[in-house]
This record gives structure tokens, C-alpha cells and sequence, in this order.
């Protein structure tokens, strides 16, 4: 199966490919995504990839964060697209670069879905550099009240 093979539904593997642009999604809480439009994101300081912003290709991915949405806030998902450089798959818990990744190279750290490290079985992206990310638009997360 060569890299543009499709590997479940449209979610396209791109375990080799360089300087793609993807339209990803990122769930966050209205109060967030005012800043992030204006100013561009801010990497976390760690997850299940290390430091970065934590992405996805899948719309319902991004519907199920935040997960703890604060009283009278609403969820967002933020509609981007992502430059993901040189991309690193990580496909198991306890992957020798699943937090170093970025010291090795890569731009954009990589979970294949149905691989067993994300319960939802749905890709996710973590991208080192959020000036990879360009913010596209907002739609209110249908999951949310």
C-alpha cells in the first residue's frame, strides 16, 4: 500500500510524505479560540506526544474536546490548515521518540487510527511549531450546549 492509500474512510496515511497541507480541526472552548484567531495557537506543554498543538483530521476527533467545557462557555472547533512538515508516526504506547520526536527532525508527530493508542481509535496530530497552523474559520461544536 503505497502513502496515499486511503487507511479508513478519507483520512489519507502520510507516515512519508513532506510539506503537506491538510485541513485539520482543533476543539477548544470559545474563550480560546478569540485568542488563538487573533494571535495563532500556543503549544501545551505536554500530552500523549510531548509538547505541541494537539490536531486532527477528523471533525468528530475535534467535536469531543474540550473535554470539561467551563460554565457559560461554549465549544468551538476551529477549522485549520496545517503545513505538517516532516511527519513522524508513532503507532504504539512507549514508541522510542513518542516525546522526542521534534529532537529528531520532525515537524508533525503522527497517530495512525485504529493503531490502540487513542481509545476513539481517530487519528490525532501533535505539531511542534504552531506557525505550521494558519486558522481557516470556527464552527460551533455540535456536541456542546
Amino acid at each position: 500500500m503505497d502513502q496515499l492509500s486511503f487507511t479508513i474512510g478519507s483520512q489519507r496515511s502520510y507516515d512519508t510524505q513532506y510539506n503537506q497541507i491538510y485541513t485539520m480541526y482543533h476543539g477548544t472552548t470559545l474563550s480560546n479560540a478569540l485568542p488563538i484567531a487573533r494571535n495563532g495557537f500556543i503549544p501545551s506543554s505536554g500530552g500523549m506526544l510531548g509538547p505541541g498543538v494537539y490536531v486532527s483530521r477528523s471533525f468528530y476527533k475535534a467535536c469531543a474536546y474540550p473535554q470539561f467545557l467551563p460554565p457559560n462557555d461554549k465549544g468551538v472547533v476551529l477549522k485549520i490548515r496545517v503545513r505538517v512538515g516532516k511527519v513522524k508516526k508513532i503507532n504504539y504506547h512507549g514508541h522510542p521518540i513518542q516525546f522526542t520526536w521534534h529532537q529528531h527532525g520532525y515537524d508533525t508527530a503522527w497517530v495512525p487510527p485504529m493503531c490502540g493508542m487513542v481509545p476513539s481509535g481517530v487519528e490525532e496530530d501533535c505539531v511542534w511549531d504552531p506557525k505550521r497552523i494558519e486558522y481557516w474559520n470556527s464552527i460551533f461544536n455540535p456536541n456542546s450546549a
